[in-house]
């Protein structure tokens, strides 16, 4: 394990509390203009999530609406409150094929979208400590008056994430700043996902807002928004 890697696990509570848990729980609110431009409009605006720790597997509850998701890298199932099967998609990271950024959605593409991306929000930095999983530091960059070291990351084979190769940015105190990577099942297309606003949730220092933007200055629009509350670790 490197330096980096070493600094940033301690500032995001450590190793060992981190095995000590499960799953976190929170509720959130995901909006922003990538969503309505796969036709799923407010679909995300107050969800109910629950996310192992120790393998893949999230659970998103849909308030109002008597619908969760259950997204595991081989299959994604939507079922009502009471269990009853509302539809299902074995493989489903096969049905993104020929996407393009602006190829809209069903519901089973936004819970398996939805679901390995926050799997992956939430278990990093920790993720990175798995075996199989590669790092290298590369060089820092100078960002908003500070100077943020940078991770490379290659993922498992066996992880379904946005791609295999990773890029997080740890600020001076060790926290993760940014969260670089394309999108697989969106044609390859960039994205960078600011991290902020963290709170101490029993010995688990977690990032409750995240922004993707697009374009700069004036024209910058807010492409996806992660808002959290209620965050517990079980």
């Amino acid at each position: 394990m490197n330096s980096l890697l070493e600094s940033a696990l301690a500032a995001h509570g450590g190793l060992d509390r981190w095995n000590q848990i499960k799953s976190i729980t929170f509720d959130a609110s995901i909006t922003g203009a990538f969503w309505h431009l796969k036709r799923q409009g407010d679909a995300l605006g107050d969800v109910r999530l629950k996310v192992d720790t120790t393998r893949q597997l999230v659970t998103i509850e849909f308030a109002g609406q008597d619908k969760r998701a259950v997204f595991e890298p081989r299959r994604v199932i939507l079922q009502r409150s009471d269990g009853a099967l509302i539809d299902a998609r074995d493989d489903p990271e096969r049905s993104f094929d020929g996407h393009q950024f602006e190829t809209p959605w069903d519901d089973i593409h936004l819970a398996y979208f939805t679901g390995e991306a926050q799997w992956t929000y939430l278990n990093m930095p920790f993720l990175c400590a798995w075996p199989g999983f590669a790092t290298e530091e590369i060089a820092p960059i100078e960002a908003g008056g500070e100077t943020w070291r940078r991770l490379e990351v290659t993922f498992h084979d066996h992880i379904k994430s946005h791609t295999r190769q990773q890029i997080t940015c740890f600020g001076p105190d060790g926290l993760l700043r940014r969260h670089d990577f394309t999108f697989d099942v969106l044609g390859g297309a960039p994205g960078q996902l600011y991290a902020t606003d963290y709170r101490d949730v029993d010995g688990i220092i977690i990032p409750t807002t995240r922004r993707a933007y697009a374009g700069e200055g004036d024209d910058q629009l807010i492409m996806v928004a992660i808002d959290m509350d209620k965050i517990t670790v079980s």
